[in-house]
């Protein structure tokens, strides 16, 4: 996208996040993405009328019917095959963009742009209950909601760039700012590119089905298409997968794949993964997930007897091996997954979960353990470790049986602001480049402070734990090539975000003393 693509895109979400002051993010999130989906889908579908236009008044074209387009019938230019085989949305009257914008000053707005959303799904089975239909039990005025229609209307696309890239751009960013915007919930359903973008880079899809168990907004998907595009493939070479359990969060990642034009199987409603498997008989060639870290709310104690604890029955109050084993479980024999997980499980040692992790190590599971930097969730400070799991590593580049690939990635990236770090493309490709010759056997040296390649028994001695700073060891401190200013700028740069927190902490704690004071 252009600069001036760009500055768009921050311009829009100022002028938008303005009209938020009636309702929280993670409710307007809905309104605004929904509505940037609607205008999407009917642009599109305008668009595909112009060019039945032209093939139906060219005498050359198989299409052809008059040379007049006055002499054509309406009915004829609307065909509904000439919409689907070209894999566009079918709009009808109802739902087009026009007919909402006509409408953007009625006191009924929000049950217009309802109906209008029933219309679509009525007309279009993959879209089928995908749809966000709470406009009409908005917070937001007819007056506002028109503002953000009539706001989203001057949405345009240059002619040299596909729409869908655009809108996607516009989406991703978006729902990036509403993360950020949530606070810690966000990242329930969001995951930076830094993280995403590494994930993709070292699991390196070819083809096959990927799977996301906890797909959010699926953008594990979206970047998935784009390696593979990158690398000479086509998009059509994977077949994606997914589940996810909150119900407007399974309705974005539907519409954000609609967006793309990717076609995606989310299972046939939202729902717990433990709970209620979406996809019982398929297992994939890669997963990728970003689960909850430890949550203790996943209602363990049904599942005690679950066929997929093969290494052993996960705590009920902490999710991170259920998951683990729930992935592992849905791996085909020489299937790869790449997962986002918190620090901790890569040491616990509570309810069984230390015996877990060493009856994963001992079964040869463990590929690669990336520890990550603070601060590159756009909503949490807290770090994480990327685990790469293989069910064969004899399948992948030279054997590397027994062993594991430690890195330490904690002193990469740049502090974009205060409270968030990003992966630079050379991070992330120095990451991919040392896994890369790490399984090809080809090039690959131990770097003390960044990565080694272990044995298991090296890990037995050190207990099962797979924290990669015990195994790259420490680089002295006059060789680590961190300048004293950039130390002094990282130091402050978590002083003023602990300052900050403390603040708001106190903020909160006055605002409560003063209702307690007034009841």
């Amino acid at each position: 996208m252009s600069n001036n693509n760009s500055d768009f895109k921050q311009t829009l979400w100022k002028t938008a996040d303005s009209l938020r002051a009636q309702m929280d993010a993670a409710e307007y999130k809905h309104i605004v993405l929904g509505l940037i989906f609607l205008k999407y889908i009917s642009d599109s579908f305008t668009e595909q009328k112009e060019k039945i236009k032209e093939m139906v008044t060219n005498p050359d074209s198989d299409f052809f019917i008059n040379e007049d387009i006055a002499e054509i019938n309406e009915k004829d230019l609307e065909d509904r095959d000439y919409y689907t085989q070209d894999n566009v949305f079918w709009v009808p009257e109802s739902a087009r963009w026009e007919t909402l914008r006509d409408q953007a000053k009625q006191p009924d707005l929000g049950a217009i742009i309802d109906r209008a959303m029933g219309d679509i799904e009525s007309e279009n089975n993959s879209l089928k209950g995908k749809l966000d239909k709470r406009f009409g039990r908005t917070q937001l005025s007819e007056d506002k909601l028109g503002k953000l229609i009539d706001l989203i209307s001057t949405l345009g696309f240059s002619d040299n760039q596909k729409a869908a890239d655009i809108l996607g751009e516009v989406y991703e960013y978006f729902l990036g700012k509403f993360a950020a915007a949530e606070g810690k919930r966000g990242g329930q359903y969001y995951t930076t590119q830094s993280i995403v973008k590494t994930l993709v880079a070292v699991l390196s899809p070819t083809n096959g089905r990927v799977y996301d168990p906890c797909c959010g907004s699926g953008g594990m998907f979206v970047q998935s298409e784009r390696f593979i595009e990158a690398h000479g493939g086509k998009r059509d070479d994977i077949s994606i997968y997914g589940q996810e359990s909150n119900p407007t969060t399974w309705r974005l990642a539907a519409m954000n794949m609609a967006l793309r034009g990717y076609s995606a199987d989310l299972g046939k409603e939202p729902g717990s993964t433990f709970a209620k498997d979406q996809h019982p008989d398929i297992k994939f060639d890669y997963v990728i997930a970003n689960p909850p870290f430890n949550d203790s709310d996943w209602e363990g104690e049904k599942y005690r007897e679950d066929i997929r604890w093969i290494y052993g029955t996960p705590p009920e109050g902490n999710a991170n091996y259920a998951w683990f084993q729930h992935i592992v479980w849905k791996l085909k024999p020489d299937g790869r997954a790449g997962v986002v997980m918190a620090n901790g499980a890569s040491s616990a040692d509570d309810s069984g979960e230390g015996d877990i992790r060493a009856e994963m190590i001992k079964d040869d599971l463990i590929e690669v353990m990336i520890a990550l930097p603070s601060n590159l969730f756009a909503n949490v400070t807290a770090p994480a470790t990327l685990w790469f799991l293989a069910k064969d590593k004899s399948k992948h580049g030279k054997e590397r049986v027994n062993e594991t690939l430690f890195i330490d990635a904690r002193k990469l990236g740049t502090m974009e602001t205060r409270k968030f770090r990003v992966f630079t493309e050379e991070d992330i490709k120095k990451i991919q480049d040392t896994v890369s010759t790490w399984r090809k056997g080809e090039g690959y040296k131990d770097v003390e402070g960044f990565c080694k390649s272990s044995t298991t028994e090296e890990i037995e001695e050190n207990n099962y734990v797979l924290t990669p700073g015990r195994y790259v060891g420490f680089k002295d401190e006059e060789d680590d090539g961190v300048s004293f200013e950039q130390k002094l700028s990282q130091l402050l740069s978590t002083y003023y975000q602990i300052q900050e927190e403390s603040l708001e902490q106190d903020k909160k704690i006055r605002t409560n003393l003063a209702k307690i004071r007034n009841e």
